[in-house]
């Protein structure tokens, strides 16, 4: 068990913040779900999701400010945590193909707010909403919010999809709003507006950030504390000293600049983990393996 808890752990610190935040989320599912349920069976009842989970009432954040964020980690099923999961690793990694993994925290926490403002809004604005007084979890809204963002960049970008085969970003990111338009009344109504929210933010933030504004400053640095706690955990990592010897002429300034070369795309793979590696370090990193 100290095995598989020590595994973990190495992953989370030094995978990049896709794989962290796929890890915290379901951490924080499972473990609730496993303690509690253990507690019920011991006939101790306790409603740990109201105390994370963002209300329509207003008047809760009162008593719980936290849950305007701490919502976007939790999660009321399965089903709800999987698909979240699956749509955050892929988005993710088309994200961090153009932009930091400070950015992608960044963009995650905007649009876990605002996504749960709106959520709020909705129910004490529009009149058929009003009255009903609703509690909701998920991270689908952040979620969103990257998946608007790198359509935003890049809407041209090709996915290949299963069983569908190549398409345009900017389909996949047309179709998932489409899809919560048509469900706004229907069906998770709360959970609706947060994701178009959501994916709102992520277009304003994506503009803002072509357009050179510093309107997300305030997330930008939160982002980078957090980051910034994280790399000051991490376990210094023993490196190879090259000493210079008296010797006839060789090729060893090529050797140290191809040492150096494999120590940054180290370094690079201990903070942002294997795949932020552009193809040609990549094959660098893999060429200069074979030579060994």
């Amino acid at each position: 068990m100290s095995t598989i808890l020590n595994d973990l752990k190495w992953q989370y610190r030094s995978g990049g913040i896709v794989l962290q935040l796929i890890i915290l989320n379901v951490a924080l599912y499972l473990i609730p779900e496993v303690l509690f349920t253990i507690l019920k069976i011991l006939g101790l009842s306790v409603d740990y999701l109201s105390w994370v989970n963002v209300s329509s009432d207003p008047s809760n954040l009162l008593y719980k400010p936290w849950s305007l964020l701490t919502y976007a980690f939790f999660h009321a099923g399965f089903l709800h945590l999987l698909f979240n999961m699956l749509i955050l690793n892929f988005s993710g990694r088309l994200f961090l193909t153009y932009f930091k993994e400070a950015q992608l925290l960044s963009i995650y926490l905007a649009a876990a707010i605002f996504a749960g403002l709106i959520f709020i809004l909705a129910y004490n604005l529009i009149p058929v909403l009003q009255y009903h007084t609703v509690p909701m979890v998920g991270a689908s809204g952040a979620i969103m919010a990257i998946v608007l963002a790198t359509a935003t960049y890049n809407p041209l970008m090709e996915v290949r999809l299963l069983l569908i085969g190549n398409v345009k970003l900017w389909h996949i990111a047309l179709v998932l709003v489409c899809l919560d338009i048509i469900q706004l009344f229907t069906s998770n109504t709360g959970g609706r507006f947060a994701h178009l929210a959501g994916a709102l933010m992520g277009y304003l933030y994506m503009k803002n950030l072509q357009n050179g504004g510093n309107f997300f400053k305030l997330f930008d640095r939160l982002a980078n504390f957090c980051l910034g706690i994280k790399q000051a955990k991490k376990p210094a990592k023993m490196r190879t000293v090259h000493r210079q010897t008296a010797s006839k002429p060789t090729n060893k300034p090529v050797k140290d600049s191809e040492q150096q070369r494999v120590d940054e795309i180290l370094d690079k793979i201990s903070k942002s983990g294997y795949d932020s590696l552009s193809t040609e370090e990549k094959e660098f990193l893999f060429r200069v393996g074979q030579n060994q």
